[in-house]
């Protein structure tokens, strides 16, 4: 995807710091006025840049969903792509080093086993269209300058998608995922506690906003796509050498080795 510069450029520079780990100065200082529509647009010609060098998408990630990560300031939840890179195995050591800024989150994924297409697809029609859901720990990071601080420059940065971790898929029915708890752990410390309802709600709301989102820029989501669904028990700061792990009640655990 091409776009008019310096719109062009803000996609280039955000490519080229995904490989080198640099740091990009904030879309928004390069382009005043960028708006949401402008910010998924950056993002959309990152993405195909990504695929394009052998990355392949696999999924979508929610963020901004989770109460924690919701304020005044925040025009509702936003939207990143997960790529094939993006995958670490459930227990392996992650390398932090090139990441700037990384937090770790305990997260609901949803594996759809139909597509879901928008406007007023509802969290009825996403639990119809669920082949299982996955504990998971979304790792998130910054390309941007640390005075990066407008949605706009997040959304443009593929929503600071970093690295994802998946636990083992588990079947819905007889799940309520709004009452699933999550306890999560530093090294075995405990630093948090939440559950699904801290989600929109309902996890599968925030799928579900999801496929009308992405309605609005003729998108929809496909069978066999992963998506995270928000921070069930808030965002923490990753810290060298630690081991993080998030466990849910009936869905089982995730973990990852931070060094």
């Amino acid at each position: 995807m091409r776009l008019a510069a310096p719109a062009d450029g803000v996609a280039d520079a955000l490519w080229r710091a995904q490989a080198d780990g640099g740091r990009v100065p904030s879309p928004t200082a390069t382009l005043p006025g960028l708006d949401l529509d402008g910010a998924y647009a950056i993002q959309e010609a990152l993405v195909a840049r990504l695929v394009a060098a052998g990355q392949r998408p696999i999924g979508w990630k929610v963020g901004m969903a989770g109460i924690v990560g919701r304020t005044v300031h925040t025009p509702g939840p936003i939207y990143g792509r997960l790529l094939s890179r993006m995958v670490v195995a459930d227990g392996a050591t992650l390398s932090a080093g090139a990441l700037h800024e990384p937090f770790v989150e305990g997260e609901i994924a949803f594996v759809l086993g139909a597509p879901l297409q928008g406007p007023g697809v509802t969290a009825a029609d996403v639990r119809t269209a669920t082949e299982g859901v996955r504990p998971a720990i979304e790792i998130f990071a910054r390309r941007l300058d640390a005075d990066a601080e407008a949605v706009t420059d997040m959304v443009a940065d593929n929503a600071l998608c970093a690295h994802v971790v998946f636990g083992e898929t588990v079947a819905l029915e007889g799940l309520d995922l709004r009452l699933v708890g999550l306890v999560m752990r530093r090294s075995g410390e405990i630093i948090a506690t939440g559950a699904g309802a801290q989600v929109l709600g309902d996890p599968a709301e925030s799928v579900a906003w999801l496929a009308n989102a992405l309605a609005q820029r003729g998108q929809g989501l496909e069978a066999g796509d992963v998506v995270i669904t928000g921070a069930v028990a808030g965002a923490h700061v990753v810290v060298p050498g630690e081991t993080f792990t998030a466990e849910f009640d009936r869905l089982g655990a995730v973990e990852v080795r931070c060094v």
